[in-house]
């Protein structure tokens, strides 16, 4: 299993949202510098480029054998992340096929074979359970959608016993509504609006 690592950084001052900016470039891993479009679209907000690095820096930047999930994909900055990385199977949900093909788009640039790109709502397919455990789950639904909670409630029952579930939204999750779900919280961020979770079964050691 991969060591999580802990780095100190000063207060993180992401530069606010905007709908359609145009690209991100990947951070780290095969792919880094690496281009991807951020098309038009109602509520897609892409993961800050600091707070990304911040939480691959929380994971160890060598994802080798990982099989992750990336459950509202959007922009695919989480997924594709994570596909830079290592790891071995990344699965990205993303309901819009107009971003899904975008997403494809961008996989046959980067030949990232590792990638299943589905459309689907993101709910309906963990509810289903039909993949195996998953390393990793990446949670970024949009804010205003209420979607956290049963997300959270769905992904929690696709993590392997000794995985790691990310959670972005703009509010705080507490150690209590955590533990809940037979979780604990493993690093949280705050920057901006954004609040990042990471989040552990509780019975998995430090």
């Amino acid at each position: 299993m991969p060591r999580v690592t802990r780095s100190a950084r000063p207060p993180l001052r992401p530069a606010p949202a905007t709908r359609g900016a145009g690209e991100l470039r990947l951070i780290g891993g095969q792919w880094k510098r690496s281009r991807l479009p951020i098309p038009d679209s109602p509520g897609l907000r892409p993961t800050p480029d600091r707070v990304r690095e911040t939480l691959f820096n929380w994971l160890g930047q060598d994802l080798s054998g990982w099989r992750c999930l990336d459950a509202f994909a959007g922009s695919g900055a989480l997924g594709f992340e994570a596909a830079s990385r290592g790891a071995t199977e990344v699965v990205l949900l993303e309901r819009d096929p107009r971003l899904a093909a975008s997403l494809r788009s961008v996989q046959q640039r980067l030949g990232a074979t590792q990638l299943r790109i589905e459309v689907a709502d993101a709910l309906a397919w963990m509810a289903a359970r039909i993949a195996a455990p998953f390393d990793l789950v990446l949670l970024d639904p949009p804010f205003d959608a209420g979607l956290a909670e049963p997300a959270l409630d769905a992904a929690r029952l696709l993590l392997t016993g000794h995985g790691f579930l990310y959670l972005e939204t703009d509010s705080a999750f507490d150690a209590g509504a955590c533990a809940a779900r037979g979780l604990r919280l493993h690093r949280h961020l705050h920057a901006g609006r954004v609040h990042a979770h990471l989040m552990r079964p509780i019975d998995t050691a430090a």
